[in-house]
């Protein structure tokens, strides 16, 4: 095989959004490589997953399958992928950067004696990865060295999923050897950060409220403005630990990262933390009565104004444009 590989992640059948998004990265790699780009899905019964995948401009779909990898375990999973890269040498294999990934391809890259590049935000020609260190205070630029496939996971929204350009894929099933005695842990229930019932990376439209809301009392202006705009509502740091809103709508480094195609950030000054999390919005809209405040230098769009006197004449607009 040789060249690029995807690991696709599926939840319930269908292929998760940080996939489409790795698939993106994966073609841009492909390009700048000069090399063909496949994909994999592991599971027990794969067709649905592998049909969806097989959809974008991929050369193959590969399905491995085997009833243990049924659900996800880290030595399952492992073993497939060691038995298929020994088989199918790939150069680069691209994963999305979710809770799954960091249990298992630290264990895959070390038994295998090969790098991984987590957490990779932007790809140049070279070809050279980029993560980010210090919540996002630096870039640090690494270039792969040695024969072997390299292991590259990217950052949720730092490439968009609608990007994934389409096709129409050959799909083909690899069955690994696994026993039962191999599989040293019992399947549970996947890993939640939290229990979310937002899911705000999934949101097409977002409005932020930060510090300059001034009172938890004030929560109703920013959300008749989200519900007029059938958004979801977000929010700083700040003001999921006053306990305004719940911690499930933080965004940011230690909260949810954001891919929608308009966020609204309200009374927000951008500090890096916030910053990193709404990268891979596609229009960002900034209200802040601070003209220097760095949420300036991320937006699309900005008013200085006081949101107390913004939002209600935004609010009123957009109802009326309905």
């Amino acid at each position: 095989m040789s060249g690029i590989l995807v690991v696709i992640e599926e939840r319930d059948g269908h292929v998760s959004r940080a996939s489409w998004e790795a698939i993106a990265a994966g073609q841009k790699l492909a390009t700048l490589a000069g090399q063909p780009m496949n994909a994999v899905v592991l599971g027990a019964k794969t067709e649905q997953s592998a049909a969806e995948v097989a959809s974008k401009a991929l050369a193959k779909v590969v399905r491995i399958e085997h009833p243990l990898l049924a659900a996800y375990t880290a030595d399952g999973f492992t073993l497939a992928l060691q038995q298929f890269f020994a088989a199918e040498k790939p150069d680069y294999v691209v994963f999305p950067h979710t809770y799954q990934v960091r249990d298992y391809t630290p264990k895959l890259a070390t038994r295998l004696g090969q790098a991984l590049i987590g957490d990779v935000t932007a790809i140049a020609d070279g070809p050279v990865f980029t993560r980010q260190l210090m919540q996002g205070r630096l870039n640090g630029s690494y270039r792969p060295t040695g024969s072997g496939p390299c292991f590259v996971s990217v950052q949720a929204g730092a490439f968009r999923a609608d990007e994934a350009q389409s096709g129409s894929a050959q799909i083909t099933v690899f069955t690994p050897a696994i026993e039962l005695a191999q599989i040293r842990t019992r399947p549970s229930e996947r890993f939640r950060g939290a229990a979310q019932t937002v899911d705000l990376g999934a949101a097409q439209r977002i409005v932020g409220v930060g510090r300059g809301i001034k009172d938890a009392a004030n929560l109703p202006l920013v959300q008749e403005l989200a519900t007029a705009l059938g958004a979801e509502l977000g929010a700083s740091r700040p003001i999921c630990d006053f306990g305004w809103l719940a911690m499930e709508r933080q965004i940011g480094s230690s909260g949810q990262t954001i891919a929608p195609k308009l966020y609204i950030a309200l009374g927000i000054s951008g500090a890096i933390q916030h910053l990193v999390g709404i990268k891979g919005s596609q229009c960002v809209v900034a209200i802040n009565k601070d003209p220097d405040a760095p949420i300036f230098e991320a937006a699309d769009y900005g008013i200085v104004g006081d949101l107390m006197e913004v939002v209600p004449a935004l609010t009123e607009a957009v109802k009326a444009a309905q």
